[in-house]
């Protein structure tokens, strides 16, 4: 019988211990932010930049590796442009051609001009003959007659010179095109970036748009995080913003709300929050600042999962103070290791 009897107590008490842990995790209060916060998770982002050339071609060389940092106008890699440069040259060619086209256009010109000179005079005199009645009508007509001939060359040659000098536009306009497409053959970072993929080789036929690289643009640099619509609204773009990484919890990185999407949606499945998924949910983003980025760029990683923190608008539009733990210094990231000596 007493078997029985602590059988029982003990189920009663790993009963009364399971209840206990069920109450725990059911209804135990969750860890709200302070009032006039709010906060989501996200991961630190940064756009992709693809390194492509404007025209099919053969790739010459790639300057950069993978892990690289690059900065604005570097040259990341150039084309194969020998038969682009002979084309210029064949180019080059052509508008001297129609240059001394239009030089030989100019000589006709003032040879029409000196033929209708002639003839103007030579009916002058045939006017003057004619009223005094020693040159007959015939011959007078037909002096008029070479006059008219002679505008009309004139008008001829000028019109010829004015195609021949655009012709010469022309030919230079081609030589441009070619000359541009030569400039485009070397490719240049448009920002400070990381390296993140090498996808092609020197010697490899690449398509017109074809990746040669892919880089991380290290001057856009940001959180993307939701919020229910019961918080967005109270958030503005410029409002100032806190980012704690998983990987430094003790540090908040300072951010700059950029976006507020203007429409509502379900929040994505891949975005944990604290309200049900099934609530209307707005996209923030808050930016990291470029110098603060700048500043650190070897220890920028993205994909690094966090909490952004952002202040919340009173009715009477003021803000909250920052608590201290997210009251970041003036360079929230640690310092840059120093290099080590060389020969260590």
């Amino acid at each position: 019988m007493s078997r029985k009897i602590s059988i029982a107590i003990v189920l009663i008490a790993l009963a009364g211990l399971l209840g206990f842990g069920a109450w725990t995790v059911l209804f135990k209060p969750s860890d709200q932010p302070p009032e006039g916060f709010a906060r989501g998770n996200g991961r630190i982002e940064a756009d992709l930049i693809d390194i492509s050339p404007r025209l099919a071609g053969r790739v010459a060389d790639i300057s950069v590796n993978e892990g690289d940092l690059v900065k604005s106008d570097d040259v990341m890699a150039v084309m194969d442009t020998a038969e682009l440069r002979a084309q210029l040259t064949r180019s080059d060619a052509a508008v001297a051609s129609a240059e001394a086209m239009v030089g030989v256009a100019e000589a006709r010109v003032a040879e029409a001009r000196a033929r209708l000179a002639q003839a103007q005079s030579e009916q002058a005199r045939a006017e003057t003959l004619s009223e005094r009645d020693v040159l007959s009508r015939q011959n007078l007509d037909v002096k008029r007659t070479e006059t008219q001939l002679a505008e009309a060359g004139l008008a001829a040659a000028a019109a010829s010179k004015v195609a021949q000098e655009r012709a010469v536009e022309a030919e230079i306009a081609v030589r441009t095109e070619i000359a541009a497409r030569i400039e485009d053959a070397t490719l240049y970072a448009s920002s400070s970036a990381r390296v993140l993929y090498r996808l092609a080789q020197p010697g490899e036929i690449i398509g017109s748009g074809g990746k040669i690289l892919t880089l991380i643009n290290l001057e856009d640099v940001y959180m993307e995080f939701f919020l229910p619509a019961t918080e967005a609204p109270f958030l503005r773009i410029g409002d100032e913003a806190r980012i704690v990484a998983d990987i430094m919890p003790d540090r908040a990185i300072p951010a700059v709300v950029t976006f507020v999407s203007p429409q509502a949606q379900f929040t994505p499945k891949q975005v944990e929050t604290l309200t049900e998924r099934e609530s209307l949910m707005f996209r923030i983003r808050v930016r990291i600042p470029p110098e603060l980025v700048a500043a650190r760029q070897d220890q920028v990683k993205t994909g690094v999962r966090g909490v952004a923190w952002v202040r919340l608008a009173r009715t009477d539009g003021s803000l909250p103070d920052w608590p201290d733990g997210l009251t970041p210094p003036l360079t929230a990231l640690p310092p840059a290791e120093p290099a080590p000596p060389a020969g260590s």
